[in-house]
């Protein structure tokens, strides 16, 4: 999912792989090492004890990512705020009248009427109600400002004055993680394939970890946003390795419900503990010490974790993988083999040619449907984490808010788990992206004095968007022949990374108009389900392998289906009439 959640490219094509693909489509040599090792390790069966720990333990690892990705959400929060009047030698009433008003009654936050105008009215005996004040002069917040303690104690906007010309600061500090975000997302897979997922899943961890611990004792704004940085490339590096170490370490059926339910629910289990915990911790550096110290305990777990046989196995440690499976079977009371594995080729994927980014781009075909998947992701990764951070803006309880937007994501985790195993893909992802779009809009329809009505509907739009969101993986890893798939859904989860990035300003611009957020967000949603249906239709339809078997664009148009080459020397030929 969040938000700082996407599943890495590697973890869907190995769920839809394993899962979806027809024999008939896959090359010989690809077939036979994919079928040695799930043959070799089918003793183990699907929901054997120790394997569900594994997946419980792994989950759990993922919780403080629910944490870490929208404590902002309270630990930033913008409290109402005015201008600080120091004690001079103004009566109670000139004190009180020194705030100019907007029309609607509330005070002015970045402006007060000039003191040493008002400390002569009042010297020479006037009151307040005799006199003009739109005609005295007006300066800004020379003294600082004072916050309505009423609900948060202190946040990093209140410790830093982080309000009116100094506003853009709260923004870019959320941008900040998310662009941390983006950086690991793009190093995380190559540590993870030099270094072994268990080993960068802890490093990171801790990584997280320490950088959120550190950030209680930050004395700047400047400080806390390196390592808000840090926490955001530690963060989603943390998230991806568990995914990955999930889809390798478990067999088929548990990894199809860990990668598509289990992982994300425990991510919104994270999200929905936290309005708890800010709840009783008003404190920012609280706050952040209270989420951030169990994270230490998590470390404890690299006992109990192993690492994945199957990148053991790609670095030729055929030793260590069947002892981590030997230790699988006698956990959960099963006899292995003498000799587990033994046939596991992999010379094979040597041999196919090396696809770059310039062979997705060459074919018109899969570029433009990358350019469409990349719009709809990034559409979707903004409105998303937008309707998330907005949680504090809405009215009512800032604190039961959070938790509502966090609790609808249980179950359209569940609904597109059982959604992506019956329905078709381009007409579900569709109707998704459109309802959520459709109640963003009548939202500003609603009655001013109907807040439950536009509260309700909030979050209807923020439940079909994460639907959304949770389909467009595996989705998008059935769309991709073989040879782009990695490089396909790395590019699409760049986008995304993008739209987390521009989502923080989208809320900014409440200032100007408080329904412009949702109008922007209700209009991109409506226009990317609009250009989703131009995508091809991949339920109950083999994985394409090469370029060639890729399904025409746009698929509403288009309706012939692809024939899977029977022979390496035809589907080069394709590839290069393609091309």
């Amino acid at each position: 999912m969040l938000t700082t959640q996407e599943p890495t490219q590697s973890v869907r094509v190995a769920l839809v792989s394993l899962e979806r693909t027809s024999p008939k489509s896959e090359s010989p040599r690809r077939m036979e090492s994919r079928m040695d090792y799930e043959g070799a390790t089918a003793f183990l069966g699907d929901w054997g004890p120790f394997q569900c720990g594994l997946a419980l333990l792994l989950c759990i690892t993922m919780i403080p990512n629910g944490y870490a990705s929208l404590v902002l959400v309270f630990a930033g929060d913008t409290p109402a705020h005015r201008c600080l009047v120091p004690a001079v030698n103004l009566t109670e009433e000139w004190r009180d009248a020194s705030i100019p008003l907007y029309e609607d009654g509330r005070p002015a936050e970045c402006s007060r009427y000039q003191l040493e105008a008002l400390r002569a009215y009042s010297e020479a005996g006037w009151l307040p109600s005799h006199v003009n004040l739109s005609a005295v002069p007006r300066e800004g917040c020379l003294d600082g400002w004072e916050y309505d303690r009423s609900i948060y104690r202190s946040t990093i906007v209140t410790e830093w004055d982080l309000v009116c010309g100094q506003g853009w600061k709260k923004p870019l500090t959320f941008s900040l993680y998310y662009f941390g975000c983006l950086v690991g997302s793009f190093l995380s897979g190559q540590f993870s394939d030099r270094f072994g997922r268990k080993k960068v899943l802890f490093v990171t961890l801790a990584s997280q970890t320490l950088s959120a611990f550190l950030q209680v004792f930050m004395p700047s704004w400047t400080a806390f946003c390196v390592l808000q940085f840090l926490a955001g490339m530690s963060a989603v590096s943390n998230y991806l390795a568990a995914f990955v170490l999930g889809a390798e370490l478990l067999s088929p059926r548990l990894r199809l419900f860990f990668t598509t339910a289990a992982s994300n629910i425990f991510f919104a289990l994270g999200y929905v503990l936290l309005p708890l915990h800010a709840y009783f911790l008003r404190d920012w550096r609280t706050l952040l010490l209270g989420i951030t110290t169990p994270g230490f305990l998590l470390l404890t777990l690299w006992w109990a974790i192993p690492e994945s046989p199957r990148w053991l196995l790609s670095q030729g440690r055929i030793a260590e993988a069947e002892a981590i499976v030997r230790l699988v079977a006698k956990r959960s009371k099963m006899e292995a083999p003498a000799k587990i594995f033994t046939t596991l080729q992999k010379e094979g994927d040597s041999e196919m040619k090396k696809y770059n980014i310039c062979d997705m781009l060459r074919s018109p075909n899969v570029r433009w449907m990358s350019v469409l998947l990349w719009f709809v992701w990034n559409t979707i990764a903004m409105g998303y984490l937008t309707l998330s951070l907005n949680t504090s803006n809405l009215h009512g309880n800032a604190y039961l808010n959070c938790f509502l937007s966090g609790a609808v994501e249980i179950p359209a985790y569940l609904l597109t788990w059982l959604m992506f195993r019956r329905c078709p893909r381009r007409l579900t992802l569709a109707a998704c992206l459109a309802s959520s779009g459709f109640f963003l809009l009548v939202i500003q329809l609603v009655p001013a004095d109907t807040h439950w009505l536009a509260m309700t509907l909030e979050m209807l739009g923020k439940f079909s968007l994460t639907a959304a969101f949770a389909h467009i993986y595996a989705y998008t890893a059935e769309l991709y022949p073989t040879v782009l798939r990695n490089m396909g859904m790395g590019s699409c989860s760049m986008a995304s990374r993008i739209g987390s990035i521009l989502a923080p300003y989208i809320i900014y611009l409440r200032s100007y108009w408080v329904s412009l957020p949702y109008i922007l967000m209700g209009v991109l949603i409506i226009a990317a389900a609009l250009l989703s249906l131009l995508l091809p239709e991949t339920y109950e339809i083999p994985l394409p392998e090469t370029i060639a078997e890729t399904q025409p664009f746009p698929g509403c148009c288009r309706k012939e289906v692809y024939k899977p080459t029977s022979t390496k020397e035809e589907s080069q030929r394709q590839s290069v009439d393609v091309q």
